[in-house]
């Protein structure tokens, strides 16, 4: 018998139904386990993706800081050199209270050997030899250009002592009249040290507010300095005359000196590069010219730091004279520029009052000028009984007061508490200012006759 063509066709149909039944559950399975893993991978892209995306923007940032600070750096470097190009335009002009042109090496100064001299050239210790051309400006001198210049150091030109050795007046072969500084090197490596730092900082240091080097001498064991005379002597010979041969300077006259003084230590520590601790700035270290303006002397023990405002070193305490001396300094031997600056306000006291950081003969409590003028330079009625009384009252009460304000924060004994220089010239450029409508520029010294003090 055939089969029915009915009975095929649906078998048939039966047939195509179970290979599409299969065929459809086998890629609906095969999906099923299969998308699972195609999702992680995209997953594990996309985290993949995200992390080198923030790799590069991390890079990307760190690269623009970088930029950044160099970019200040530069701009800082930039401003310094158009403050000293500034300055060396206006040097010639004594009424504007600039600073010259400087220029300093940042390299550390160390001295380990006592030097040899060949070519009248200075070699030895880690200073190396020392080229006349490096010191623009700065002579070297043989001995006998020296000796001639003081008449064979006669006792007649001795015009001071310092540490190490004696000054002389001198009169070099061009007409030039000098300070001529001998140091004692017998057993004392305090002078030998002393000529090599000021050789090498005053050589690269310029400023109408620091006495000049004008050259010096190495020729075998001499070590001679010569610098520009100053005509008024000292501040201590105006001050604290030994003889009454010296009239006492007048208000003007001292708030000048103690601006000039406060723009000689800001060109040390804010302009200076590193900046530059004096060490030994007191009335004896300010010399002045034929006009009565300071100047600094005397860079002898004067230490480099390599951060202008918080840089501390360690020193051992010799130099300084007491009265001077920082507390911190004294007690710890860290030193900073604020110890300067505590040494410029014990000087800013002398200017007011007339007298010496250390008094023994004084009634017991006025021995230290800073222990008893401390509590009275906030006291309006008490500051104007510290005044010197050479001055007779002649000074104004609104200026001495905002002078003892400035000596009360720079001998504060925390040292952190004392301002900048540049903050101390700020705050006396308009009293010297005002100077010009109430004193006669050409007046310098103490005028005899006695007035009550201005308001």
């Amino acid at each position: 018998m055939g089969t029915r063509p009915d009975v095929t066709r649906k078998k048939s149909l039966d047939l195509v139904t179970k290979d599409q039944f299969f065929h459809y559950h086998y890629h609906h399975h095969h999906h099923q386990y299969s998308h699972p893993q195609s999702h992680h991978q995209h997953h594990g892209i996309r985290a993949l993706n995200l992390i080198i995306i923030i790799s590069l923007i991390s890079i990307f940032l760190l690269f623009a800081v970088f930029l950044i600070i160099l970019l200040l750096r530069r701009l800082k470097s930039a401003k310094a050199n158009g403050l000293s190009k500034s300055s060396s335009n206006n040097s010639n002009n004594n009424k504007n209270d600039k600073l010259r042109k400087f220029s300093t090496d940042s390299t550390t100064i160390t001295f380990n050997a006592s030097p040899d001299v060949k070519n009248r050239c200075i070699y030895g210790g880690s200073l190396g030899r020392i080229p006349t051309s490096r010191f623009i400006g700065v002579q070297v001198f043989t001995y006998k250009e020296i000796e001639s210049a003081t008449n064979s150091f006669s006792e007649a030109n001795v015009i001071g002592k310092g540490r190490f050795g004696v000054v002389y007046r001198g009169i070099l072969s061009n007409g030039t009249v000098a300070a001529i500084k001998k140091l004692d090197r017998e057993g004392k490596q305090g002078g030998e040290r002393e000529f090599r730092i000021q050789v090498d900082l005053l050589s690269r240091l310029h400023s109408s507010y620091l006495v000049e080097l004008l050259g010096y001498c190495a020729d075998q064991q001499h070590r001679i300095l010569v610098f520009e005379f100053m005509p008024n002597g000292s501040l201590q010979q105006h001050l604290h005359p030994s003889h009454k041969q010296h009239q006492p300077l007048n208000w003007g006259t001292r708030l000048r000196i103690a601006l000039d003084c406060a723009r000689a230590l800001e060109f040390l520590h804010e302009n200076a590069v590193p900046s530059i601790i004096h060490r030994d700035f007191k009335c004896t270290n300010i010399v002045l010219d034929h006009n009565f303006r300071a100047k600094v002397s005397d860079l002898g023990l004067a230490k480099t730091v390599s951060d202008k405002i918080n840089g501390q070193i360690s020193m051992p305490v010799i130099g300084t004279t007491t009265g001077y001396l920082a507390p911190e300094y004294a007690s710890t031997g860290k030193l900073s520029t604020k110890a300067d600056v505590y040494s410029y306000g014990v000087v800013l006291l002398e200017l007011i009052t007339g007298r010496i950081p250390v008094d023994t003969i004084r009634p017991t409590g006025e021995h230290i000028l800073v222990s008893w003028a401390l509590p009275r330079l906030t006291n309006r009625e008490k500051v104007i009984e510290m005044v010197d009384p050479a001055l007779q009252g002649q000074f104004s009460k609104k200026e001495l007061i905002q002078v003892a304000a400035i000596a009360a924060v720079c001998v504060q004994q925390e040292a952190d508490y004392r301002p900048l220089m540049t903050d101390v010239v700020q705050s006396l450029v308009p009293l010297v200012k005002s100077l010009s409508t109430s004193c006669p520029s050409n007046s310098f010294r103490f005028n005899s006759r006695t007035v009550s003090p201005r308001s």
